[in-house]
Formats: structure tokens, sequence, C-alpha cells
């Protein structure tokens, strides 16, 4: 029971945290200090959940960008996409060739939070200063595309808010529009991810030992719980800033940095 319970939460908080500009990771690596270390698999898993809600979210967007490659707007979008990925699988590996691993202590990943806490303060600060505009250039694609390298190199970054934010600096200042850009770009980026995680964690011999029935319930979780958590966040900032998520981040860092 106290596995279950403790899988239910884990589940919860890569739902909540995976696509809000806080850090999944940083979260899951706190709460795994606390609860016990995870297996790889398993952080798949509910990874794989979230990445399922998002796909489900944004089905008719996906459809239409597949279906409709030809039409010159969707077309220009789609490649775009498409170089924000290819950038981030070359930057990925080139990361992992030089041996560039997350952390698996708590104190980097607090003040990647208080840093990237003030960064929201500032992208929105200078956000606030321009005109809105919800183009996708080429050069967002790129900046956006090495952002995600960034988050991938250093815990408490954030995919979802270093995307975000690069395309809004990057001239795509309408919030909506950067966040769709952000989460389109995610679900590739994450299927790629998880898929080579998942490769390696099968390859290792993972899977014969891993509880399936705690998989399937992190799995589903993390799916349910990002669902409403994306779908609030995509409704929030309509009428919102980012400024809240980054009191949040500071305080947490903040009060990490005292407890532990």
């Amino acid at each position: 029971m106290e596995n279950l319970i403790e899988t239910i939460v884990l589940g919860m908080v890569e739902g909540i945290t995976e696509f809000l500009p806080i850090s999944s990771t940083g979260h899951l690596l706190i709460a795994e200090h606390w609860l016990g270390r995870r297996s790889d698999l398993f952080n798949i898993a509910i990874q794989a959940g979230a990445i399922l809600a998002v796909v489900v979210i944004y089905w008719r967007r996906l459809l239409d960008l597949s279906l409709g490659f030809f039409k010159p707007g969707n077309r220009d979008y789609a490649l775009k996409l498409i170089l924000a990925f290819a950038l981030t699988c070359a930057g990925g590996l080139a990361a992992k060739r030089m041996g560039l691993e997350l952390p698996e202590t708590v104190t980097p990943v607090a003040w990647a939070l208080i840093v990237g806490g003030f960064a929201i303060f500032a992208v929105e600060w200078h956000v606030a200063r321009q005109p809105e505009r919800a183009q996708l250039t080429w050069i967002v694609a790129v900046v956006v595309g090495l952002a995600q390298v960034l988050a991938a190199v250093f815990p408490g970054t954030s995919r979802s808010a270093a995307t975000i934010f690069a395309a809004m600096l990057a001239g795509m200042t309408s919030r909506a529009a950067a966040t769709e850009f952000s989460f389109l770009l995610g679900i590739p980026t994450m299927f790629a991810a998880t898929a080579l995680e998942t490769y390696h964690a099968v390859e290792d011999g993972q899977l014969a030992s891993e509880p399936l029935a705690e998989l399937a319930v992190g799995f589903v979780v993390s799916a349910l719980v990002a669902f409403v958590a994306v779908k609030w966040l995509l409704g929030y900032i309509q009428t919102h800033r980012f400024t809240p998520f980054a009191w949040y981040r500071i305080g947490f860092g903040a009060l990490l940095l005292v407890l532990l």
C-alpha cells in the first residue's frame, strides 16, 4: 500500500510539473529524495503519461499539421518544428558525448529554480514593453531548439520554461503562441527521449525486475493530472502573466536551500 501511495504521488508530481514552467526533473528529484529513488523505467513511464495528455489536447492541431502539410502556413510551421527538434537532438547528443548529465543532488536544482524565477520576471518585464506578436520565425525556432538543450543539461531549468520564454525573448511575444509551440515541440522531443531511455532500460534488463502494476498506475495518474494541468495553464495564460510561477520558483528554491 505504501508503494502504491508513493507511486500515485510521483505520478501527480510529474503530471503537474512536466508542462508548467517549474521543472518536472527538479521536482521529481526532490520527491524521490524523500520517497526513495525510482528506476529510470518508472520515470520514463510517468513521463510518457504526461506526453500522452498533451497529444490528446492537441490532437486536432497535430492532425491539421499532418494532413494539411502542403498548405503554406502548415508547412512553414511544421518545418520550423522540425528544425527546432533537429537542433535539440544534435545538441543533446553532443552534451551526452561530452559526459554532461543531470546531477542527483538537490542544491543545483534549488539554485536553478531561483535563477529561473528571476529570469521569468525579466522576460515578463521585457515582453510587457513589446507589441504582441504570434508569428513563428526561423529565429524563434532556432532559439527554442537551443533552449531545449539548455534545459536538458541544467536540472531545475524546466523544458517548458526554457522554450516558452526563449520564444518570447526571440520575438514571439504572445504567451499563447509561445506556449503552443513549446508544447508541440515537446511531443516529438519527449517521445524521442522516452523511446531512447526505454531502449536502454530494456537492453539493461530492467523490465524483468520492474513491478508493471506500479508502472501502469504511475502512467495513468501522470496522464490524467497532466491533462488537467495543461488545460488549466492554456486557459490561465489567456489573461494572466507567468509571474506567479516566478514567485513559486524563488520561494521553493529558497526553502530547499534552507532545509537541505
